[in-house]
């Protein structure tokens, strides 16, 4: 009788542990629900117009777009003179008589045409890779014959008078006159590997040990046919880096690629010398414009005035950047802008108004990035907009009225200042707000200028497509309305937006997360950081676009989250500059923000923290498990740069510094391998030119060593983003390996993707 106590204690344990498993087990249902909320099902079942693209007619006259809804497509069309928002033809009519043309059944509901454009008497559309026009009074269609379309060599320019043919020839570019057909040598000094007329291209690939690097032909014309703007390209010195294509099935030994690519702080790189030649001389004029490394490299663009161009670069690492005017004719060269930085400069834009005199261009030199302009010929420097806000974008430059429009963030107090606006402002610094809506406006002008289409949402208002009058910002004619009302009525709840304190105990840093449609608040539910820290960018959801993006693995059972910490961008530079030489330390405000959510919400389980992330966000996830292993438990980081010594140097020469430092050694998670504690999951793609798949090879090497017990998952054929159903194959991993790991319970593996 002394063992019934215990043993009734035990079987009591046993089936609280059998309840508790059976309550956490994962159905087919929510593997289901959250194949429906996956891009695909966007304009076919769950969701309809959350981003309308609209086309431009090319003789000005109006626009055309497609309203999607549950019962098809409809193509509609606005008419400038009456702002008449009206059907761009009869879809049933279209139907019959591309099914009489082609003697196929064609769905009325579901054409796809691309290409339209309005015809004397109706349009003309591609469809079904041919090209028709179609009478709108008559419904007859007529196949258009095609083209024989000029020889388009890329391997040669020709002027833009038609006198003149540029090309090369054993690395060296020759001129040869249309008329006289006589064939003049610019250049002598090419070779290969020093090659004249050249681009970089920065997925060029080699097969084998010697491969030789794909042809590339570049030259810019002057307006007035007398110059030639171009570069030569040094590979000689350059060092590769190399991949193993072991995916293609007719072979049984890897075939070998390489790329010419440099990592932070070689000199090993390819260079580019910009070199310029007068056509009536056949000579190259000399300039002091510097040789250069492919990852800052001079860009040079032709004056208005013959034989002067505007030239802009960066020095290596970022932390000057240059707008020179060359004048060939007198042989001089004048720095018009010189913007300088302590941590930095990214995004530098400028615009030449050469009928004005002036330079339009966009700067942080105020800690805020404003918009200055500049009188070429003075030289003198004002801005045109200033404030304690963000301008994002130039979206278009009406020159003669002297008038710029441009987007804007954090202008509107009562707006949330991720969220952009439309403004435009004159050379005097008036500035006038177009889209009055305190929402996020995604913005596109017509060629003229005189109107633009608007879509306007939050993560929380559906997207409004309207059109509206570029100098007034005047709505002309409403288009489309996002509808999620299939999601809605399976219990979909739009993402929840929040706002806490960052690491420095001041600043308001904002997210957003996403909840299950069977959301149960008595429950306990592990949340998961979708993550992505790269300085360049931001993962705070401004539009509805986004409203469904991390559902689907929401659905599995989690709380998903997406947070902007300190040293992302799209707020003031001392806000981007915490990530300066410190992307190591990007993680902290996602730690807080989710600590913050846990106290606020019973409902979220801080001890049961998941992270993912895929390139930036892919090192990220790394970082996570390895500095702060005891809070966040499960990751899934796929084709990561997890080492910044071994990736493109651009990147992080941009934000991580240059010279390499200690720094790099300091954030590397191959160094900190010995840290991890949790379930990691790396992933890479066999065949990626972009973030070479070495350093994921050597993080699994690092934790090898270490005794560390991982997964690793490598898609062979794969490159950066992965497509297809290696894509499929991959989300599935992903989902599989929270469900298994963070939410606790057995995963399914056979379920259907619609």
């Amino acid at each position: 009788m002394k063992f019934v106590k215990p043993l009734l204690i035990a079987l009591g344990i046993l089936t609280i542990i059998s309840c508790s498993d059976t309550k956490n087990e994962i159905s087919k249902k929510e593997y289901e629900s959250a194949v429906s909320f996956m891009y695909t099902n966007y304009n076919n079942k769950t969701a309809f117009n959350l981003f309308t693209d609209v086309y431009w007619f090319n003789d000005d006259s109006g626009i055309w777009f497609v309203d999607h809804s549950s019962q098809g497509k409809t193509y509609r069309t606005v008419n400038f003179k009456d702002g008449e928002v009206k059907d761009l033809f009869d879809a049933t009519k279209l139907a019959k008589s591309l099914a009489k043309y082609t003697e196929k059944e064609v769905d009325s509901n579901r054409l796809s045409l691309s290409e339209i454009q309005r015809t004397e008497n109706g349009i003309a559309f591609k469809w079904d890779s041919k090209e028709f026009e179609l009478n709108l009074q008559t419904y007859q269609l007529t196949e258009k014959a095609k083209e024989k379309k000029a020889s388009n060599n890329p391997y040669e320019s020709t002027s833009p008078d038609g006198k003149w043919v540029a090309y090369t020839k054993n690395y060296n570019l020759f001129i040869k006159s249309t008329k006289t057909k006589r064939v003049y040598q610019l250049s002598k000094n090419g070779k290969r590997g020093y090659e004249y007329a050249s681009w970089y291209g920065w997925y060029d690939k080699m097969e084998g040990e010697n491969g030789e690097r794909p042809k590339r032909f570049y030259v810019n014309w002057s307006k007035d046919s007398k110059w030639i703007a171009t570069s030569v390209v040094d590979t000689r010195n350059a060092e590769k880096m190399y991949l193993l294509d072991w995916s293609i099935d007719s072979l049984y030994k890897p075939k070998l690629l390489s790329y010419y690519r440099g990592s932070p702080g070689d000199t090993t790189m390819v260079h580019l010398t910009p070199v310029f030649f007068n056509v009536q001389t056949k000579r190259e004029v000399k300039t002091k414009l510097p040789t250069a490394t492919h990852i800052n490299s001079v860009n040079a663009n032709w004056s208005e005035t013959s034989g002067v161009a505007f030239a802009s670069y960066a020095e290596r690492g970022y932390l000057k950047q240059y707008v020179k005017e060359v004048d060939l004719n007198k042989r001089t060269e004048r720095t018009l802008i010189e913007e300088t930085s302590d941590t930095g400069i990214d995004n530098f834009d400028f615009r030449p108004l050469e009928k004005k005199g002036k330079i339009i261009f966009l700067s942080e030199r105020s800690g805020w990035r404003q918009m200055y302009i500049l009188d070429i010929k003075t030289g003198q420097i004002k801005p045109l907009t200033e404030g304690s806000y963000y301008v994002n974008s130039i979206q278009y430059i009406d020159e003669e009225n002297e008038t710029v429009y441009f987007l804007a963030s954090g202008k509107e107090t009562e707006n949330n200042l991720y969220h952009q606006q439309l403004y435009k402002v004159n050379f005097g610094g008036e500035v006038t707000l177009l889209t009055p809506e305190k929402t996020h406006h995604i913005i596109n002008f017509s060629k003229n200028g005189a109107y633009f289409v608007d879509n306007y949402s939050t993560i929380q208002i559906p997207t409004k497509t309207v059109l509206r009058e570029a100098a007034t910002g005047t709505i002309v004619a409403e288009l489309t309305q996002a509808d999620i009302s299939d999601a809605t009525s399976r219990g979909y709840k739009v993402p929840e937006v929040f706002s806490t304190t960052a690491k420095d105990g001041k600043t308001t840093i904002y997210g957003a997360y996403w909840k299950p449609t069977n959301f149960d608040a008595s429950k306990s539910y592990p949340i998961i950081d979708a993550t992505y820290t790269g300085p360049h960018t931001q993962r705070f959801p401004k539009s509805f676009g986004g409203v469904f993006s991390n559902q689907s693995l929401a659905e599995l059972g989690f709380i998903v989250v997406r947070v902007d910490g300190l040293g992302t961008s799209g707020r003031s530079k001392e806000f981007h500059d915490h990530s300066y030489k410190n992307m190591g330390n990007n993680l902290e405000d996602h730690v807080l923000a989710i600590k913050y959510l846990a106290k606020e919400h019973s409902w979220i389980d801080g001890d049961r923290v998941g992270i993912y992330g895929h390139s930036a966000g892919g090192f990220d996830t790394g970082r996570a498990l390895l500095t702060f292993p005891n809070f966040y438990k499960v990751g899934v980081a796929s084709s990561a740069d997890h080492d910044f010594r071994m990736e493109k140097a651009w990147w992080p020469e941009m934000y991580q510094g240059w010279p390499v430092d200690e720094t790099y050694e300091e954030v590397s998670n191959i160094t900190n391998a010995k840290n991890l504690k949790g379930k990691l999951l790396i992933t890479h793609g066999g065949l990626d030119d972009n973030v070479n798949p070495s350093a994921t090879f050597k993080l699994a090497e690092a934790l090898i060593k270490a005794d560390k017990d991982f997964d690793l998952l490598i898609l062979p054929s794969q490159r950066h983003g992965y497509q297809g159903d290696h894509r499929l194959y991959f989300i599935k991993k992903r989902w599989n390996y929270f469900v298994k790991n963070l939410r606790g319970t057995e995963p399914i593996w056979n379920f259907e993707w619609e």
